[in-house]
């Protein structure tokens, strides 16, 4: 696959190993969470940003949290040299949306407007923080706006726009 041709979506990342059999702590960046499980190979992205598909041996959620094993990786050294990689699948290896849904990746570079018409910038990214998901606007100055219902009023993907409530001077 050229990877200078495919957008990539992060579905989550590896975190340390648990046990001896190769089997590692996974966070998940999906609605529902599990949904990261349903891929039976991942891309996982080091720091250094190099790509590499791997298999999926098992994976799991256990009262811990969800977990998986790497084809390869049957031990807890092997599992070691895998932990903070982000796991990563083809734009195109997404299942379709829903009317009314979109995936982050796909909102990336929208403009985005208050119900004023004032314009905040553009979407720049998305933080998971732990009240709420947050989009990072760009614009003359940073906007961290919560994804929720009381701020996210509208998306629409043919002009790409998303219209917030949201003050101008905030």
């Amino acid at each position: 696959m050229d990877d200078s041709r495919v957008t990539w979506v992060e579905l989550g990342r590896l975190g340390r190993p648990k046990g001896l059999k190769g089997w590692l702590h996974l966070e998940s960046w999906t609605e529902p969470v599990e949904a990261v499980m349903i891929y039976s190979s991942w891309h996982l992205r080091s720091a250094t940003g190099e790509r590499r598909e791997v298999k999926v041996a098992e994976s799991r959620q256990s009262p811990s949290g969800l977990e998986a094993r790497i084809e390869g990786a049957t031990t807890r050294e092997g599992a070691e040299g895998l932990v903070g990689s982000i796991i990563e699948v083809p734009r195109s290896a997404l299942p379709d949306t829903a009317p009314g849904e979109h995936y982050r990746v796909d909102l990336i570079g929208f403009e985005v407007l208050n119900l004023e018409g004032v314009k905040l910038g553009v979407i720049e990214r998305f933080e998971d923080m732990p009240a709420s998901v947050v989009m990072v606007v760009r614009g003359q100055q940073e906007h961290w706006l919560p994804v929720t219902p009381q701020h996210l009023k509208s998306i629409d993907s043919s002009t790409r726009c998303v219209r917030v409530e949201w003050p101008g001077e905030f």
